[in-house]
């Protein structure tokens, strides 16, 4: 038995629509006939004057899995064809037109994506550049659990940076640590680098830097949580703390808007022939030209190194993206 309305057929599609347009339409059976009336699904007792029944409807074998099918068809060219989903949380950003239905694409990428949360990306704030986040569906904590190449780590994207999207290059570079190596990351975050260096590689050890006192006690739960005694968390400023570690055989510099201004604290403490993974925004029709002219200002100041690949990474804008690039320390 589903709970549904009985509509007379000429008003039917008008009513499906606008139940659809309420997130009130129960996908998980299919419209039934008697008659000269049609028996909607709903998830409400009424509606516009519809008093909800009781009947027998079939159940949708097919399962809804593209949450642009749940909302109205004029709106769809604007709506985003990805997210980010840290654990059982999506984090989406929405076109200025579609912002107004900022609560009908949450419920509908919410029921399809299985997420407990869908919080609306406005942008980047404060000192830490976290995400400004606003829930548009579910409610509660914005802490969750991440999963991703054989690692759990707890993840708050409303107080620390985390992307995603770079659960390949982590699994990358960790193909590239070989047994006994120093690494440091100077913006660790929650430590999903560090994490998964650990879980795929042997290093002798792994430094960990924040300045965020949030990403600090996520990473040092995560670290608990792994088992990981090869990782080492700091709490400071990453061009105060690398000068107290031991020579670095790889670091990782994961802060686009700005790892390039700590280049050359990273190769000052840099073993001859270690590795620094970077991470930047460039202009497209830039992006060699701007990295290569990093790498000889660092020639300049006495600290010769070469680059060894580089790779656009994500898209950031319609014209930039973010770039990693290898850096050889000669």
């Amino acid at each position: 038995m589903a709970r549904c309305l009985r509509v007379p057929k000429e008003q039917g599609e008008s009513v499906r629509s606008a139940l659809m347009d309420a997130g009130l339409l129960d996908l998980g059976h299919r419209i039934g006939r008697d008659g000269d009336h049609i028996l909607i699904p709903v998830l409400c007792s009424s509606f516009d004057g519809y008093e909800a029944e009781q009947a027998v409807l079939a159940e949708n074998e097919r399962r809804i899995t593209d949450y642009r099918e749940l909302l109205p068809k004029s709106m769809r060219e604007s709506l985003p064809t990805s997210f980010d989903v840290i654990g059982d949380v999506v984090i989406v950003k929405l076109k200025d037109d579609v912002v107004k239905h900022k609560r009908k694409i949450g419920d509908a990428i919410g029921r399809t994506a299985d997420a407990r949360m869908v919080l609306l990306d406005t942008g980047v704030k404060g000192d830490m550049r976290v995400r400004d986040l606003t829930p548009i569906y579910g409610k509660g904590s914005t802490e969750t659990v991440h999963r991703e190449s054989g690692v759990s780590m707890a993840v708050d994207p409303a107080t620390v940076y985390f992307n995603p999207r770079l659960a390949t290059e982590r699994l990358r570079i960790a193909a590239l640590v070989e047994d006994g190596e120093t690494v440091i990351d100077m913006f660790a975050g929650v430590a999903p680098f560090p994490l998964v260096i650990c879980r795929h590689a042997r290093p002798k050890a792994v430094y960990a830097i924040d300045m965020n006192p949030e990403a600090k006690r996520l990473m040092d739960i995560n670290i608990k949580k792994g088992g990981c005694d090869r990782i080492f968390s700091i709490l400071g400023d990453a061009r105060e703390e690398i000068v107290k570690l031991p020579p670095a055989d790889r670091v990782i510099m994961n802060l686009p808007q700005s790892a390039g201004d700590f280049l050359q604290d990273a190769l000052r403490h840099m073993k001859k022939g270690g590795t620094v993974h970077l991470y930047s925004i460039h202009e497209r029709s830039e992006a060699e030209r701007e990295i290569g002219e990093l790498v000889g200002r660092m020639h300049t100041m006495g600290l010769p190194c070469e680059i060894n690949g580089i790779r656009e990474m994500k898209s950031y804008s319609p014209t930039s993206a973010v770039y990693a690039t290898d850096i050889l320390r000669g």
